[in-house]
């Protein structure tokens, strides 16, 4: 009988294709983790997080861009996501390792898929299908916000002046991927 070994992969994994004024690609080894602060123990986490990442967490609605790459979002009062590139199966036990049991981690990596959509034509083509204002008057650089497109759940985070980070749920990953591409499409 052969033997077989499952490996696990992103679902677009290797995806990275360039549009006019635009480019699509799904980021490779994307890690993500969910930090929960406990009750009564949120100074405590808050000065783990800076310590271990170089930065405070930010305020609900913010992301920001840790001294080695990670990417702190804060969710909501007392929950975030770390994501960072890592590339093997252990992601939780990095962070939870770095934030030496002062918060609840759990390993999202799987669950969520991500796309990172960037160029001069990037915003117009969210704007096509996100209901949320993109102007950068409205969303700066670093703000993430929970939003739908096309019917989907999307987390949006501005990683930069005309580039974007969009994580939605990996079991939805080919009609996500579609949805940005035909937008991405419908304006170059």
């Amino acid at each position: 009988m052969p033997e077989y070994t499952l490996i696990s992969a992103p679902p677009l994994a290797g995806y990275d294709k360039d549009f006019t004024g635009a480019a699509l690609k799904a980021p490779g080894d994307l890690a993500i983790v969910a930090v929960a602060l406990p009750l009564k123990g949120e100074a405590a986490a808050k000065k783990a997080i800076k310590a271990a990442y170089g930065k405070a967490l930010p305020e609900p609605g913010k992301s920001v861009a840790s001294k080695d790459g990670a990417r702190l979002v804060r969710l909501g009062q007392d929950a975030a996501f770390v994501i960072f590139t890592h590339a093997t199966p252990d992601a939780e036990a990095v962070v939870g390792g770095k934030l030496k049991d002062t918060v609840y981690v759990t390993d999202q990596t799987d669950v969520w898929t991500g796309l990172e959509i960037s160029g001069p034509n990037a915003r117009t083509a969210l704007e096509r299908i996100c209901p949320l204002d993109l102007h950068p008057a409205a969303f700066a650089v670093d703000d993430a916000y929970r939003t739908v497109m096309e019917h989907l759940g999307v987390l949006i985070i501005r990683t930069g002046e005309d580039a974007y980070l969009l994580l939605s749920a990996s079991s939805s990953a080919n009609s996500f991927l579609h949805a940005v591409e035909t937008s991405i499409t419908n304006v170059s």
